[in-house]
């Protein structure tokens, strides 16, 4: 599975702190690719793995020590919207690691020090709806419904080997307890993130009976938010140290907000890689940035860890 020898990323996490990659979709639409596509970072894997690549790179080159594979939106119903069939959205996934894991070995070709790990993910079911429902959850589906729907391609994500599965973006805890039932059994370690809006999940559960349904589950090696306001960090970071004993992952926004009828960010950063020290304190162990953060912010967040 891992290109690694020594530690598993649960090591990593048990003996200190670990830095994530930024946003996968920023950083490719600044390299000049064109994202205004329901399949959103998922079509490059189609049309141009090798900027998928690149892109892993540049993050592995400012201080990522984890790359988050572009699979966040690759759904075999996504797929088949755009006519792709199911042996061929099987293949798409399965490159979305391997594309990661030639990052790896081109950054430590590079000289970039130290263990890299590869982290698969697997978006809610609303990213592939691609109307910003991720961001309300309630889909009106079963929790059964819900694990059928996320249990293939974690199957074939899987399977590709990643180091960890990465359950991100998850807007409520219907789905949340739909991904820990469908990574039971995979043999690969998962962290859960939810999405957040305050001292609750976005379809408005308190964050304490969100984080207590992974705290029993083995699979589970950090529990957190991500593609949040920066401000909504702090108090996610204790209450999930707290309810879960886990260590705790936490990769917000820049601070902007997405609208998703324009299909553009408003409003202005309000993210700081100085405030990754406090987030620390309070028990992060895999800090990182989502949307709008680069690979210029993951330098601060890898700069003002080392302090």
């Amino acid at each position: 599975m891992s290109s690694n020898t020594s530690p598993s990323l649960a090591e990593a996490l048990a003996a200190g702190t670990v830095v994530l990659d930024g946003g996968m979709s920023n950083q490719l639409e600044s390299a000049g690719h064109d994202l205004s596509d329901e399949l959103w970072s998922a079509r490059l894997l189609a049309e141009r793995p090798e900027a998928v690549t690149e892109a892993h790179l540049a993050y592995f080159t400012a201080g990522a020590n984890v790359a988050i594979t572009a699979s966040y939106q690759a759904t075999f119903e996504g797929f088949a919207k755009r006519g792709i069939g199911h042996a061929e959205a099987a293949r798409l996934l399965g490159l979305s690691v391997e594309l990661a894991r030639e990052a790896v070995r081109e950054a430590q070709d590079a000289g970039v020090a130290g263990p890299l790990w590869v982290a698969a993910s697997v978006g809610p079911y609303g990213a592939m709806l691609a109307d910003g429902s991720e961001y309300r959850g309630r889909y009106g589906l079963s929790v059964d419904e819900l694990e059928r729907f996320h249990r293939p391609r974690l199957e074939v994500l899987a399977a590709a080997g990643p180091d960890v599965l990465a359950l991100e973006t998850i807007p409520d805890t219907d789905e949340a307890a739909a991904l820990l039932r469908a990574v039971r059994g995979l043999g690969v370690p998962a962290w859960l993130s939810y999405t957040v809006d305050g001292r609750r999940t976005r379809a408005g559960q308190p964050l304490e009976e969100a984080f207590a349904l992974a705290a029993d589950v083995d699979e589970v090696i950090a529990v957190g938010v991500n593609c949040c306001a920066p401000e909504d960090v702090e108090y996610a970071v204790e209450t999930a140290a707290r309810v879960t004993g886990k260590p705790v992952v936490v990769y917000p926004n820049s601070g902007e907000a997405w609208d998703a009828e324009a299909r553009a960010w408003t409003g202005r950063t309000t993210f700081s890689a100085e405030q990754v020290k406090g987030w620390r304190d309070a028990g992060a162990r895999l800090i990182g940035g989502c949307c709008r953060v680069g690979p210029e912010g993951i330098a601060g967040i890898a700069g003002a860890l080392a302090v």
